[in-house]
């Protein structure tokens, strides 16, 4: 989060946890297979194992996962494995302490390597590691990553961050392609197919222990093969997080809607999903934060 960060969404707006399985029960009808919780931080929802719990015994779902910054990883690991989670994806942008002290604002890396240790522990089979290349980030970083990663079975992703608000405009360094060239080069990675990857390209080293991907939304951007949603916790449903577009299920929620309403509200945002996003044509286009647009 920035440190001047102040709009906190007050819990009154958000989904409960019924309200939640309802919308999604919805989405599950219309086709949607797999979910993913994100953030902000997940984990730090009240009662968000139950709400896992819930979402996870809807019929049509064969693919829920969780995005997380790994501070309460230890502490909840058993319970997501409980509840339904079926992979992690942990933000951790570099194995320097100090670095990640600066990025994050607090000294987090034991607390976040104790998380993925319990993680692998009680039985994650596929844990992928989201790096975001941010101005700090050099080459240095990303090998001590790549070879962290390989030794515990971990999925590395590096991810171009994305322009939303002022914060996210200001830290570009390198490119994901520029490190893909080079890592393939240096570990003479081949083409690999990993399970859920979403927008990710990914490589992987001969004997399997190397496993990197790729995301690229401003060097190389997805857009034509993106057939992703974003449901807010307050409710809002964003078809493209790089447009201004979107609609507020919630109201159809609480004031009588049906199930129907819902679904015709979704359709109608689905039929609206841009042909891509502009944000190297307008990067002040988006101005709400990208910590603000969990869901």
């Amino acid at each position: 989060m920035p440190v001047d960060h102040k709009d906190y969404v007050e819990p009154d707006n958000w989904l409960s946890i019924q309200e939640l399985k309802r919308t999604l029960g919805v989405f599950c009808r219309l086709g949607i297979e797999k979910i993913r919780f994100t953030g902000g931080e997940p984990l730090l929802r009240r009662n968000f194992l139950g709400m896992v719990s819930e979402v996870s015994g809807l019929q049509q779902l064969r693919d829920v996962s969780l995005s997380t910054n790994g501070t309460q990883l230890k502490r909840y690991a058993v319970g997501l494995r409980q509840s339904g989670i079926q992979r992690l994806n942990v933000s951790l942008d570099t194995l320097d302490q100090e670095k990640l002290k600066r990025i994050v604002h607090r000294d987090v890396l034991d607390v976040v390597v104790d998380g993925l240790m319990e993680a692998k522990r009680v039985g994650f089979e596929l844990i992928k590691i989201n790096s975001v290349l941010n101005d700090e980030t050099t080459s240095s970083d990303i090998d001590r990553l790549v070879g962290f990663c390989a030794e515990h079975g971990f999925v590395l992703r590096l991810i171009e961050p994305m322009p939303m608000g002022k914060t996210g405009r200001i830290h570009f360094g390198l490119t994901a392609q520029n490190e893909k060239t080079r890592l393939k080069a240096t570990h003479a990675l081949i083409d690999d197919i990993v399970p859920g990857a979403g927008p990710a390209q990914y490589l992987r080293s001969a004997d399997g222990k190397i496993r990197v991907g790729f995301i690229t939304p401003i060097s190389q951007h997805f857009c034509e093969a993106c057939n992703r949603l974003r449901l807010g916790a307050d409710g809002t449903l964003y078809p493209c997080l790089g447009q201004n577009d979107s609609s507020n299920l919630r109201d159809i929620l609480r004031s009588g809607g049906t199930d129907e309403d819902l679904e015709n509200e979704i359709l109608s945002v689905v039929n609206r999903k841009p042909e891509r996003h502009h944000f190297v044509e307008d990067q002040s286009k988006i101005i709400r934060i990208m910590a603000a647009t969990g869901g």
